[in-house]
């Protein structure tokens, strides 16, 4: 008598993280990107902005290093590797060949995430010690906003990285293609330069920016600056960008290789 042996979304999306793991382990330049870059380029921040500039908008080195070192570790630990990832595994036809299995589609995706998501939270936990240790940033005011604002910057960032990893031809065109939303993301969400310090105009534009709505959140949580509407509004913000990369991912996501 054969005996059928039952698995679960969970028990498949496992095997598939610890075998991406795996893998990911060998790739030595995703992992230092991962690992290293988000850690080194908050502290470059520092030198950009005076304690004096700080102060006159109600912030401090630690509330601005901190929620840049969130968001580093989300564009770089998360979306720049989950990119590479992707299409990889496109090209070497491992996604062609997990969809003939038990897997489903979207457990394929999630699963291939967990590795760089875990490498991610991690970072951010390290991080956020150093900073409360080193600069004195003080516990969060409203606990919930940061914590709020991270998940959905993971969620957000993982479907943006499926969605321009189905525009990328190969791994080398994968690094070209995520320029974009990682410049626009250091240079207008308030990573190097705190929107309360642009012009009124410039900050409403940039607000729209994917990561914005993380920052607010995470840095609005420790300040005590964000009001219930404006955590609000960064929410929705951040849940319209999931939603239509969400619809971008079912829509054209590659599973094969692209000729």
């Amino acid at each position: 008598m054969s005996t059928v042996t039952l698995t679960t979304p969970a028990g498949r999306m496992r095997a598939l993280a610890r075998a991406e793991l795996t893998l990911l382990g060998r790739n030595k330049g995703t992992l230092f990107a991962a690992l290293f870059v988000p850690v080194a380029l908050p502290f470059s921040v520092m030198s950009a902005m005076s304690e004096g500039e700080l102060k006159e908008v109600g912030l401090s080195v630690g509330t601005m290093v901190l929620p840049s070192a969130i968001g580093f570790s989300l564009v770089f630990a998360v979306y720049g590797s989950l990119i590479g990832v992707f299409v990889a595994r496109r090209e070497e036809l491992v996604l062609k060949r997990l969809r003939t299995g038990e897997l489903r589609d979207h457990e394929i995706l999630v699963g291939a995430s967990l590795p760089a998501v875990a490498i991610g939270l991690a970072q951010i936990l390290a991080l956020v010690a150093g900073c409360l240790a080193l600069l004195d940033a003080g516990a969060p005011d409203n606990a919930l906003f940061p914590v709020l604002g991270i998940l959905l910057g993971i969620v957000m960032f993982g479907a943006l990285a499926a969605v321009t990893a189905s525009f990328s031809r190969t791994a080398e065109t994968a690094q070209v293609m995520s320029m974009p939303l990682i410049f626009a993301s250091m240079l207008g969400s308030g990573l190097a330069v705190p929107l309360e310090m642009m012009p009124d105009t410039l900050a409403s534009v940039c607000e729209l920016l994917p990561l914005s709505p993380v920052i607010e959140l995470v840095r609005g949580g420790w300040t005590g600056g964000l009001s219930a509407g404006e955590a609000l509004g960064a929410v929705a913000t951040a849940v319209a960008w999931t939603l239509v990369s969400v619809f971008a991912v079912r829509r054209w996501f590659r599973w094969e290789p692209r000729h």
